[in-house]
């Protein structure tokens, strides 16, 4: 993986990610975030994967579904977020995007996907501190305004 600072001011940061062919994604932006401390940020990503897993949430039993996905699919604009935890310990990226053609809802999420040929990720830090608390009634955790910094 390849990857540049291509823009900071103000407390906010835009890096470039270049990811290569057999890399697993979600790995490497994990590793690149925690390496780089980033404290919240949201990403769009570009590319294709061999193989990966998607899926979608569930809200009936509050539960993210896989679907795997064997052969070469697009990463049709993947896009997420990525935050820290209180303990500081990274959360991996919450990304979502269409997996292929064959599956037409724009939602899904990509917990893994080996890259090929490659996958371009752009990756922005903002200097604000958005906190997310988990709404039990839907089972996930959404920004609350009146936590955030």
């Amino acid at each position: 993986m390849q990857s540049r600072l291509v823009w900071e001011n103000a407390g906010e940061r835009t890096f470039v990610l270049v990811l290569d062919a057999g890399e697993e994604a979600f790995a490497a932006i994990s590793d690149f975030a925690a390496k780089g401390k980033l404290e919240g940020a949201s990403l769009t990503a570009l590319g294709a994967f061999e193989r990966a897993t998607v899926g979608w949430f569930d809200l009936s039993k509050k539960t993210y579904k896989p679907i795997e996905i064997g052969s070469q699919c697009e990463g049709a604009e993947p896009a997420g977020r990525h935050r820290r935890r209180r303990r500081r310990q990274a959360q991996p990226p919450h990304a979502r995007g269409a997996g292929s053609e064959r599956w037409h809802h724009p939602r899904r999420t990509f917990p893994r996907g080996i890259v090929r040929p490659t996958l371009e990720v752009t990756i922005v830090e903002t200097p604000a501190r958005l906190r997310r608390r988990k709404r039990p009634e839907l089972g996930i955790a959404l920004i609350d305004l009146s936590s955030s910094d």
